[in-house]
Formats: C-alpha cells, structure tokens, sequence
C-alpha cells in the first residue's frame, strides 16, 4: 500500500530524489564506490558541496549579494549556540513562539543579555505575537518563522534596524519571501530539505567578525566560510540529498512554484478541519496557521480510537500531534503531494459521515 508521509521530521523526500540517493550509496556515477565511501576531497564531492551550496543561494534569491551558505552538523541545536557565540556582544532579542525559540533563549543566555520582545507561552504558543516593540541597540533579533510542534507560522516579518537572524528548519524553501532582509538562516536538512545529520545556514558575511570573545575553530562561521564549507569532514550522504532535493526544487519551477502548491494543500486541509464539526483546529487564527504543519484535535475523545484505525488503514503515517499539544499534526512539507491531503481529507469526511 502506498503511505501517505505526513511526519514532522525526518521528513518526507521526493521519490525521485530517494531512488537517486538509493542508487548513489551503492555505486556513485558509475565510479564504483558508494558515495558514503568516497573521500569529502575528491573531486566528485567537492562539486557536489559546491552544487548544493549555490542552489541554496539560488533558490533564496542571495547569489551575489555578500552571503554564504554551508552544510554544517549539529542540527538547529548546535545553531542555537552558535548564533550567540558569533553574534552576541551586549544584547539581543528574541521573539518567542514555541519549543525551539524557547532553547535557542536558554543557549543564547550564556552569552549575554536578552530581551524577549514577545511571547504567546501565555496560550501554549497558539498564536504569534503581534504589536510588540523591538527595542533599539540590538545585537541582533531573533526567529522562529514556523513552529512545527504547535503549527504556527510567522507570516509578517518584523521590521528592525538590528540584524535579523532566523530559524527555518521547518519551512526552509516552502514559500516566496524577501530573503535579502534576513542576515542569517539557519535551517536542520530533516524537515524540508533532506535526511537528518546536516543543518543549512546562510550569512551575509559583513555581520561576522564584530565579538570581542575568542570562538572555537568549530563554531566559527568564519572559518567554515574560509575552508568551503569542510573545515571538518562534512555529512556527505546528507548533503548529497540534500543537493538532490535542492535540484528537484528546482526541477519543479523553484520556490514561487513550490509555494503554491503549499498554500492549496493547507488550504485543502485547514477548510475540512473548519468545516468538520468533529475537529478543531489548535491554531485559532487563520493568519497564525502554518502552511506546513495543520496542529487539530478531535472534539470527542471517545471516538480517537476508530479516527486512528480509519487513518491508518487508508495508509496515513505520523499524524500523531506532538506529547506538548496532543491531538494531531499533518506535516505538509514540499514533497508531499495534494493527493495525500485528499486522502486525510476523505478520511475525515466519512469519520464525520460515519458518527
């Protein structure tokens, strides 16, 4: 039975993409050697880092304008150490909205002072603040533009005179955006852009080099920069797929593309959740919705058990909502087509047909 993916991370890949990566770990090009074997200096490689760091900057509209992108490892959790190390002199800002912003203040906290310009901790992250004041003099500020546990999305970016840094892990290369205004990115492979064990980020370099700290060779964007993104031996597999989603991204006619397909599976799905009288959705605010993560919950919890069988049979995987807000969660990442949010959707409907 074909499975209809709508997990929250490791994500769901292009089939394409996977056969490509399926046949590249036995025989790389027809090179004989697999591409987990073959060394991260030979030639094959280094045009393969090459290639997936300019698609990055391709796809975000950056070529040519001052920034660099690098396939690091760690995760968004190493970034959450390392923003701060590079950055944070005296102060920053941090607008809260869910789980990872709320790690990512922890961290920053090591290294100097913060502001939280905004929290919606207040309703468990259901919302995105709005109306708040940046204060002035910031290092930097920092967000989270989509919050994959509560399934909400930032959709107009804040204006500042500081340095806008921001998390994307979970809706890196999902929608059409002015990336020009964001200084730094960083964004974990796994939610929508390849398997898990590399993290995107990409610097205008002209904001390094300005904290008086000494930093460590490893956390240095700098350095990584100045050793093309192999300063240490990279995730080759990793960043291999990742090209590939990359150049499938591509393939599909890019970010403008790609972004409306995501605006008419979530709005497939937010229009049965609101129009279902069994569901509710956890995000209250249609503004506030993310187009990549639908958070909804069933109004009678009695009828969970026979709403799970229905999904499951039908051949729907990970819809189960995070232990944090419960309920459910459909991931709708870049290669997840229509037709699996169909199939939800008629699930829903006869669950509804069927009370």
């Amino acid at each position: 039975m074909q499975k209809h993916n709508f997990s929250a991370g490791p994500c769901i890949l292009p089939q394409s993409v996977m056969q490509k990566a399926a046949d590249a770990v036995v025989d790389y090009n027809g090179i004989g050697l697999s591409i987990i074997e073959i060394s991260h200096r030979s030639k094959e490689f280094v045009a393969v880092m090459e290639n997936a760091r300019s698609l990055a900057l391709e796809h975000l509209g950056l070529t040519g304008k001052g920034y660099q992108a690098l396939f690091l490892q760690g995760g968004a959790s190493m970034q959450f150490l390392m923003v701060a190390y590079n950055l944070l002199n005296t102060k920053a800002g941090y607008l809260n909205t869910g789980t990872w912003s709320s790690k990512a203040i922890k961290e920053a906290k090591l290294f100097g002072d913060l502001v939280e310009v905004a929290s919606s901790k207040d309703k468990n992250f259901n919302y995105i603040p709005k109306a708040y004041e940046i204060p002035s003099g910031l290092d930097y500020l920092h967000l989270t533009t989509n919050n994959t546990i509560f399934g909400t999305q930032i959709k107009e970016i804040p204006q500042t005179d500081a340095p806008l840094v921001c998390d994307m892990s979970s809706d890196i290369f999902s929608r059409a955006l002015d990336f020009s205004q964001f200084d730094l990115i960083y964004a974990g492979a796994q939610k929508n852009m390849g398997p898990a064990g590399t993290t995107l980020v990409v610097v205008k370099e002209e904001i390094l080099g300005q904290v008086q700290r000494s930093i460590p060779s490893m956390l240095d964007y700098q350095v990584h920069i100045g050793k093309d993104s192999m300063f240490n031996t990279p995730p080759v597999f990793a960043v291999y797929t990742s090209m590939l989603t990359l150049e499938w991204l591509k393939a599909q006619g890019g970010v403008a593309t790609i972004a409306q397909i995501n605006e008419a599976k979530a709005s497939l799905l937010y229009n049965e959740i609101d129009s279902n009288e069994l569901f509710t959705g956890f995000v209250a605010d249609p503004a506030d919705r993310s187009t990549m993560n639908a958070t909804f919950t069933i109004n009678d919890e009695s009828q969970a058990d026979r709403f799970n069988k229905m999904w499951q049979d039908a051949g729907i995987n990970g819809l189960n909502g995070h232990r944090s807000v419960g309920g459910y969660r459909a991931s709708m990442y870049n290669a997840l087509p229509l037709a699996s949010v169909q199939v939800l959707v008629d699930v829903m409907q006869e669950f509804q047909r069927t009370a």
